[in-house]
């Protein structure tokens, strides 16, 4: 998203222990908020005077919180439950600069999937197969992912994984990015 916007940037990874800010939260929002900000803080340490982008997504459905797939049964299983559902997706974006957060935002969409015949779920994972294993959704919606949905209100951008434009207003706030 940040190349097509025309953004320079350079991705590092941060070594944040996600598992344990996800065993503190239940509610969405927060642990997206917490996961984006010590993403940043994390790289923006080690980054002097750089402005660093730390973000993150999570899923939920019926109050449950889901991770990525650890397998192709595993996804089968997470489609077979957000069947005839909806799903929010929530997504963060923080940014950090000499190792304090700056800025933070995130959104919630809700995605309303349709109901699933298990014969799609395998023709779905069938074509999509590894790919959508490192989606928390277990779907792109640039792609195939679309057909799973019967409405969705929200964010594109957010739906992708970070809520863009108001990064893109924060980041020219800053000054980094031409206003």
């Amino acid at each position: 998203m940040l190349d097509a916007a025309g953004i320079e940037h350079e991705a590092v990874g941060s070594a944040v222990d996600e598992a344990a800010i996800k065993a503190k939260h239940s509610d969405p929002s927060a642990l997206t908020a917490e996961l984006s900000q010590a993403k940043a803080l994390a790289v923006s340490r080690l980054s002097g005077d750089a402005w660093v982008i730390g973000g993150d997504s999570v899923v939920s459905v019926d109050g449950r919180l889901f991770d990525k797939p650890s397998s192709r049964e595993d996804a089968a299983g997470h489609l077979r439950f957000f069947s005839g559902k909806t799903l929010q997706l929530t997504s963060a974006v923080s940014l950090a600069c000499g190792g304090s957060v700056d800025w933070s935002h995130s959104e919630t969409a809700r995605l309303h999937v349709r109901a699933l015949s298990e014969a799609f779920i395998q023709a779905y994972l069938d074509a999509e197969w590894p790919e959508v294993g490192y989606c928390v959704g277990v779907f792109r919606l640039e792609g195939r992912g679309v057909q799973l949905f019967e409405r969705i209100d929200g964010d594109y951008f957010a739906i992708l994984g970070m809520p863009l434009l108001p990064l893109l207003g924060a980041l020219r706030e800053r000054g980094v990015v031409a206003a």
